[in-house]
């Protein structure tokens, strides 16, 4: 799949960001123009220029459990790393700052799995970073111990869940279909029983389902709440960064990184 040609006016952010273009495929890359404190504002992701995608596509990015997003800007150029400078913040429509800041002349990346189920268009890394996940191809393909430490957003996480649960009930299933042991012919049941311990009623003890209301609800405040920090962490490192401005530096030409040369996608998310 060829990369895409840019169909709005270039440089979209010319006060924070500086795409340098390479020859190769999908080489392309940017690098910040802006030192931010951690978590600190880089970008919002707006409409316009950012539109709704009417299907997923390997220059999308995943904002939802089946809803995507086309950036159209420069914001595309924004490479993978699995040490990602960047945070795709979905459910507050936001790119900030990782927790070790942003320098002029950074790299601009960010940890394609924090909002991508399963890409289209999966990749070998080669970062170069100790925690190198190696092949990307989404959350969905990655390990709890491999995603351990990311910040990830809240529809990866559900979904995370969903694919938990699930192998665990796939699991369960073999003892749960097992029959019962025969007594005298008669299926072996759990007996309830009244207050003077004799035979009440005689029923098979079913377990509650995983997935019900009062653990959904549960999971849903755990979501609420770690937006809200997000959130509250957000409009602190924004109003640091108002107190006391940034200074602003002209970007670092590089050439491209053993990643890129790889053939690695240049900034252009899949799904």
């Amino acid at each position: 799949m060829a990369p895409i040609k840019p169909h709005w006016s270039q440089p979209s952010h010319p006060d924070i960001q500086d795409v340098i273009v390479n020859d190769a495929e999908f080489t392309t890359k940017s690098v910040s123009k802006i030192a931010l404190p951690p978590f600190g504002l880089f970008a919002k992701l707006e409409f316009p220029p950012c539109t709704v995608a009417a299907e997923p596509t390997y220059a999308t990015v995943q904002i939802g459990r089946d809803k995507h997003l086309d950036l159209n800007s420069d914001l595309l150029y924004i490479n993978h790393s699995c040490e990602p400078s960047l945070i795709f913040d979905t459910a507050n429509m936001v790119i900030i700052a990782g927790p070790k800041g942003l320098q002029p002349g950074d790299e601009l990346t960010f940890f394609y799995p924090s909002t991508e189920w399963d890409m289209a268009q999966p990749f070998d890394c080669f970062c170069g970073a100790p925690t190198c996940r190696g092949r990307i191809a989404g959350a969905r393909d990655m390990t709890r111990a491999q995603l351990d430490g990311m910040w990830l957003n809240g529809h990866i996480r559900e979904l995370l869940e969903e694919r938990e649960q699930a192998a665990a009930a796939a699991a369960a299933s073999p003892a749960e279909t097992t029959p019962a042991k025969q007594n005298g012919g008669t299926t072996a049941a759990a007996t309830l029983t009244n207050g003077a311990g004799s035979p009440h009623t005689t029923k098979t003890a079913a377990a509650a389902p995983a997935d019900d209301q009062t653990a959904r609800a549960l999971r849903e405040a755990l979501s609420h709440a770690e937006k809200a920090v997000e959130a509250a962490r957000l409009a602190l490192a924004s109003y640091v960064a108002a107190v006391k401005p940034a200074t602003v530096a002209g970007a670092q030409r590089r050439g491209p990184t053993s990643r890129e040369l790889s053939g690695e996608m240049g900034g252009d998310t899949s799904v």
